[in-house]
């Protein structure tokens, strides 16, 4: 059987007149300082960069494909290793140095807002931006929409003396960013919470241990962003660092103490879960043996009818008050009398 094809779809041995999408978000060439105006391809802007004294690049993408990359890479001639980094974006935070290019990774969080916590609430979003800094450029693939990087730029632009000290500029202001956002998402698990301490006391409510585990799932995810990033900030602020201009240094240790704040905050709410997790464990074991004391005492009261009924139900001839002319009534009265006796007992006690 032939199958034809429409004229409309697709013939083969045609070219497809589509264009793959470009990962560049925007292309911009500095020099002394200020953005210099115009629509700039990475190539030409680079050149430009290097027949100037104070000049770089700073070219965004966003979610690149490895062909894009691997173009840029021989540009701008970055490692092969850190261009397989950045594509596959699976990285916890670091910084390396290939000649004259050093990598940074970053990875972004964001809170999600959420009107109730439940067992499948995600609370943070996470994503990852890399930056290349060289002599003359820095490159900045972001991952994820949790950090976006127009407003970075924008605010950057405004500042001229900062720019003046060239791509670690851009370097500072991305992870100053990237650790503000830490700040934000810290404060606001906080009310996260009050909220389940609150649950967990609060004897009217279940109170369920689902969500505590749910919280701690996502601080997880939350620490594996801002814990391992301590060591990058260490190597940048060092005074044996040569590569960030002093000036630049002194911006980054603000960031450092930031990130300090941080990760303060983030051990404590770790401490905190544990704490609320025991404490919701422990309510659950005084709950059941509850239960257990409340059904020994009803068997208890129970156990009275049984026995007497039990003693009186054997089939033997000489038993005492079988012939007495009110025995029947007596003994229900008994039994009463010690079950009434034994409740009140019990109430008493707390155990009913």
């Amino acid at each position: 059987m032939t199958r034809r094809l429409s004229s409309d779809g697709p013939q083969s041995g045609q070219p497809s007149t589509e264009r793959p999408r470009s990962a560049v978000v925007d292309c911009a060439l500095y020099l002394d300082g200020q953005r210099q105006a115009g629509d700039w391809d990475y190539a030409d802007a680079l050149a430009a960069a290097g027949g100037a004294e104070a000049g770089f690049v700073w070219l965004g993408l966003h979610e690149p494909e490895l062909a894009e990359m691997t173009e840029i890479a021989t540009t701008y001639g970055l490692h092969e290793l850190a261009v397989e980094d950045a594509v596959k974006a699976q990285q916890r935070p670091k910084l390396e140095r290939f000649g004259e290019v050093s990598f940074l990774v970053l990875r972004t969080a964001r809170y999600c807002e959420h009107t109730e916590l439940t067992e499948n609430s995600e609370v943070v979003e996470t994503g990852q931006v890399m930056l290349f800094i060289g002599p003359q450029f820095v490159i900045s693939v972001r991952h994820g929409d949790a950090c976006r990087l127009a407003p970075v730029r924008e605010e950057l632009e405004a500042r001229r003396e900062l720019l003046l000290n060239g791509p670690w500029a851009v370097a500072y202001a991305i992870t100053d960013r990237v650790v503000d956002l830490y700040l934000e998402v810290a404060d606001q698990l906080e009310d996260d919470m009050d909220v389940l301490e609150t649950e967990v006391f609060d004897r009217q409510t279940s109170g369920r241990i689902q969500r505590i585990y749910q919280m701690k799932r996502e601080l997880v995810e939350f620490k594996r962003a801002v814990m391992p990033l301590q060591r990058p900030l260490v190597t940048l602020t060092s005074q044996m660092n040569r590569d960030v201009p002093k000036e630049v240094r002194r911006y980054f240790r603000d960031v450092q103490d930031h990130l300090s704040r941080t990760v303060e905050q983030v051990n404590s709410y770790d401490d905190l879960l544990n704490s609320i997790l025991q404490a919701r464990l422990a309510q659950v074991t005084v709950d059941q043996n509850n239960d257990m004391r409340k059904i020994a005492a009803w068997a208890a009261i129970a156990a009275v009818w049984t026995a007497i009924a039990g003693i009186y139900g054997m089939n033997f001839d000489f038993m005492p008050e079988l012939r007495m002319t009110y025995g029947y009534p007596v003994v229900l009265a008994l039994m009463l009398s010690i079950s009434l006796a034994l409740y009140r007992w019990f109430r008493r006690n707390d155990w009913l």
